[in-house]
């Protein structure tokens, strides 16, 4: 019996990356960081057991929000502020005027990795609905809001396409503002607004290639804190089900009641669609034991098919580049618990299996 077991996204960058991109370093310098950090990554992500990695996102530009915006001319930096408990604001940059367009796409990390990995590699994008809060309330003269949303959905559907091209093993979707838009607006109204506009998005993809689409939601990671931890997952699971996708990776293993999720898990899962339960908390910096997360896995597996089930991360363990509460060592000793946990558990479960 195999039960999958990815991991999310991102890892703690080497502090030599860190400081030399606060430096505002540039050239050959800083891009020989880059390559020995994506080597590294690689190298330490296989030496896990994990059968699918990523590239640690080591080269996304300040963060797994806004890598491919970072730098656009025609913005400012009075956008979306995320609020976060340790009480520090990140904030996102604002369209000033259109066209609106990528800076760069995901697939040019996907690539990179793909020539030093030799087990497969997903690749993380932003949802549309995160990039649709860089148009301002106020809009934009002579650039309406539709039009940005065409500009949008076109520019995410060429960074998917482009992903599954290049053989991408899944394109994840970060959904992470999924749980913050019902704090934001309890009504839901503004939830259902971005389901339905990432919906927009995965119509323009076939069921085969939405089959290896997925979706990550969990209430936020940096600095040891969350934005959106105290939201009710009731709240969000039923309408996060309502997303097109095959794949769905679902932040347990801080939740304070995982066997209520389950429940709702369970009650709102489609046939089709294969829930990856958070089985390790990078925001915990103590390590999980295999056998800790083999209970885990158990216990999932009480309430969900089988069938549909797999093991994650709770999110990435630095989404922000600058973040240095974890440290690389402990990122990659709980991936390593989460597969070696996932593992125990499988052999159980085939064991009991009749």
């Amino acid at each position: 019996m195999l039960i999958p077991t990815e991991p999310i996204g991102s890892i703690p960058r080497p502090i030599e990356l860190i400081d030399a991109v606060q430096r505002g370093g540039a050239g050959a310098d800083l891009e020989r960081l880059y390559d020995a950090a994506i080597r590294d990554t690689v190298a330490l992500f296989e030496a896990t057991g994990s059968p699918v990695i990523t590239d640690g996102e080591q080269r996304k530009y300040h963060n797994f929000w806004t890598y491919c915006v970072h730098g656009l001319p025609n913005t400012d930096a009075e956008g979306f502020k995320i609020p976060f408990s340790a009480g520090h604001t990140r904030r996102m940059p604002r369209l000033t005027r259109g066209p609106f367009r990528y800076q760069r796409y995901a697939d040019s990390y996907l690539e990179v990795a793909m020539r030093h990995a030799r087990v497969p590699v997903k690749q993380a994008v932003i949802s549309p609905s995160a990039l649709s809060l860089m148009y301002p309330a106020e809009g934009i003269p002579g650039y309406s809001r539709d039009a940005f949303i065409a500009d949008l959905l076109g520019e995410h559907e060429k960074e998917v396409r482009n992903c599954l091209a290049k053989g991408a093993y899944k394109v994840q979707i970060d959904f992470t503002e999924a749980r913050l838009a019902v704090k934001l607006d309890p009504s839901g109204d503004l939830l259902n607004s971005f389901i339905d506009l990432n919906n927009l998005a995965l119509a323009r993809f076939s069921e085969q290639e939405r089959q290896r689409i997925g979706v990550h939601t969990c209430p936020g990671s940096d600095r040891d804190s969350t934005h959106s931890a105290d939201i009710d997952y009731a709240d969000l699971l039923p309408s996060l089900f309502e997303l097109r996708v095959g794949s769905f990776y679902i932040a347990l293993a801080g939740e304070p009641d995982r066997v209520r999720v389950l429940k709702i898990i369970r009650r709102y899962l489609k046939p089709n669609q294969r829930v990856f339960v958070g089985v390790v908390a990078p925001i915990d910096p103590r390590i999980e034991t295999p056998e800790e997360v083999c209970e885990r896995v158990l216990e999932a597996a009480r309430y969900l098919p089988l069938a549909q089930l797999g093991t994650t991360d709770d999110c990435g363990f630095s989404p922000f580049c600058d973040d240095t509460t974890t440290s690389r060592e402990t990122a990659f000793a709980k991936i390593r618990a989460r597969v070696l946990g996932t593992a125990m558990a499988a052999a159980v479960l085939g064991a009991a299996a009749p």
